[in-house]
């Protein structure tokens, strides 16, 4: 966790106590971290698996929105505004995480100003995250939305099988289903994914990230 994400970034000492007062938790596929509306609790930090995180404005049902990767934090929103949670966090394969607790942060802020600062910076790299989601949820064409996905999720690493079903890959990419099988299809003529039962498998990334970005040609 030292290594990759959001604690690399940050001062030796902050990241010290972090590691001390987090408590590591396992989660079978499917179990939920916490639900939107839960009251508010600590951060979550991904070590190991899978995770969805789906997100909802205000009166709206979650929607899945991306994948967790190992370094990925999550749930800074409590600590800064101190309202319930805002989504959901739910394991998608075996997972284990690490939990900071609410009241850890609470103790450490009053003796270290910067702790805002660097909770807060959790929330900055996922807005910027979701600028690049807002940005391939432009493109006109489904099969680029469907091939952006796909390029974002493999951060979760090479050769590993996507876990996503085709149900959850249209709505990321804001497609029908009709849209998804199409584009897979052409991306498995491609030899650029081969697609399985539950979850995908990206051959050729680098040719899904160009044909999203319409350096590809149609």
């Amino acid at each position: 966790m030292s290594e990759r994400g959001w604690l690399p970034l940050l001062p030796e000492a902050f990241r010290a106590e972090v590691l001390r007062r987090s408590v590591l938790q396992h989660f079978a596929p499917g179990q939920p971290v916490f639900h939107l509306g839960d009251p508010p609790g600590g951060i979550y930090g991904l070590v190991a698996g899978t995770v969805s995180v789906s997100l909802a404005p205000s009166g709206a049902s979650p929607r899945l929105i991306l994948l967790g990767v190992p370094g990925h934090w999550t749930g800074e929103a409590c600590f800064l505004t101190r309202k319930p949670r805002r989504g959901e966090l739910r394991a998608v394969t075996e997972t284990t995480l690490m939990h900071l607790p609410l009241d850890a942060i609470d103790q450490m802020a009053p003796r270290d100003p910067q702790v805002v600062h660097h909770v807060a910076l959790i929330l900055m790299m996922s807005v910027e995250f979701l600028f690049r989601v807002i940005h391939d949820l432009q493109k006109p064409e489904a099969d680029r939305r469907v091939a952006s996905v796909l390029q974002r999720t493999t951060w979760i690493g090479e050769e590993t099988p996507i876990p996503l079903t085709q149900s959850e890959l249209g709505v990321m990419a804001n497609a029908s289903r009709k849209q998804v099988n199409a584009a897979l299809k052409r991306f498995s003529k491609a030899g650029w994914v081969t697609n399985a039962y539950r979850s995908i498998m990206i051959a050729d990334p680098g040719a899904l990230r160009r044909f999203a970005e319409g350096d590809e040609a149609d």
